[in-house]
């Protein structure tokens, strides 16, 4: 039977020809030599304590690349679960904001796509709780293979709900391969979750499902936040992390919707994305996206990060996939210094761009 390939929904050139994969490395060669690496994303002490007791509060933790710890509706769900030391030959430049033996239970985990630095089978085997897997179509046969019981496969736009939350697989421009024979036979996307609302316009009720969590206690005692960011030399933090962080966090909501892009070159998908649903926290990826003429079809360069996250109307906007690997030639401060000059030439105001230092937790409804 022959092999179902997956496809974009707009034609690209997919830069993956021997050719022009010499070329890009050819470059790379004479172009990393002159890289500044010095600069490292900081990273602040994990709260594990407040992380373990919260099941009503909505926050969002970032372990590192597209791997985020999200709480809400009761649900702990980690995104692209990747704890790698390192990709290929490029070692981690900075560890995980949460180490993966005090991840608390996971209910819910979310795959964009099969990419090994989004999809780590030795991470996800290690990951404790229910684990409900959300994939994309194609992707779980593969993962059942591996030994992976509760897998759910999705197309575009189709939704699955899960003790009360609604999860939909929404488009991305990119592609995917594990290995030389298995090119786009899975799919690829991102998911927005959120809370589902009725024809008549009032919330839906939690549903009853065997995948709720049995504890659901609240520690009413306010967590103390964790202390200021990593020290390190005044030239070597960037503006984004200078500060009282902390002081800056905005109240979002109570259960805010929350887009969680994958991995994606700019396409025009993600104003569709912002006409079906309301946006309120976007997680966006902003590195991997040099040589441009390379990469372009499949990563967005931090000033296409910030088209995207106006393409969706989102409110808050949290940067990823950069400071973790080097998968491409641009380095985590050239992103940052890219994505801060954008916004001031788009009028942005900062408080709208929340960049998280590996293993803090943002509070989105300020409890």
């Amino acid at each position: 039977m022959r092999l179902k390939r997956f496809a974009n929904i707009d034609p690209i050139e997919q830069h993956t020809s021997l050719k022009q994969f010499k070329r890009w490395r050819q470059e790379r060669i004479r172009r990393l030599r002159m890289k500044d690496y010095s600069f490292t994303v900081p990273s602040a002490e994990p709260d594990i304590a407040y992380l373990e007791d919260n099941r009503k509060w909505p926050s969002i933790t970032w372990v590192g690349h597209s791997t985020f710890f999200i709480q809400l509706g009761g649900l702990n769900i980690i995104t692209d679960p990747v704890w790698s030391t390192q990709m290929a030959f490029q070692k981690r430049l900075s560890p995980p904001g949460i180490p993966i033996d005090d991840v608390p239970p996971v209910d819910v985990v979310l795959i964009s796509h099969s990419h090994y630095d989004h999809l780590s089978i030795a991470s996800l085997r290690r990951l404790v709780g229910g684990r409900q897997l959300l994939v994309p179509a194609g992707l779980g046969a593969k993962l059942r293979k591996k030994g992976f019981i509760r897998v759910h496969e999705l197309h575009w736009w189709e939704s699955v709900m899960i003790s009360g939350v609604k999860f939909t697989f929404v488009p991305s421009q990119h592609s995917t391969r594990r290995s030389p024979w298995d090119t786009n036979s899975s799919h690829w996307g991102g998911f927005v979750i959120e809370r589902p609302v009725s024809r008549s316009g009032k919330l839906v009720s939690r549903l009853s499902s065997e995948a709720t969590p049995a504890n659901y206690a609240i520690d009413a005692q306010t967590h103390a936040e964790s202390a200021s960011t990593a020290e390190a030399a005044s030239e070597r933090i960037h503006p984004f992390f200078s500060g009282d962080v902390h002081a800056k966090r905005p109240h979002v909501a109570d259960f805010p919707t929350i887009y969680f892009a994958g991995d994606s070159g700019y396409f025009q998908g993600f104003k569709e994305i912002g006409r079906r649903f309301e946006v309120d926290v976007a997680l966006l990826p902003i590195g991997a996206y040099e040589p441009e003429w390379f990469m372009a079809p499949q990563h967005i360069t931090p000033e296409q990060a910030l088209q995207a996250f106006d393409d969706l109307a989102a409110k808050w906007f949290v940067p990823m996939h950069f400071g973790t690997f080097k998968l491409a030639d641009d380095t985590p401060r050239e992103a940052l210094d890219r994505l801060e000059a954008e916004r001031r030439c788009r009028s942005i105001s900062d408080e709208r761009i929340v960049i998280l230092p590996l293993g803090e937790t943002w509070r989105l409804s300020g409890k």
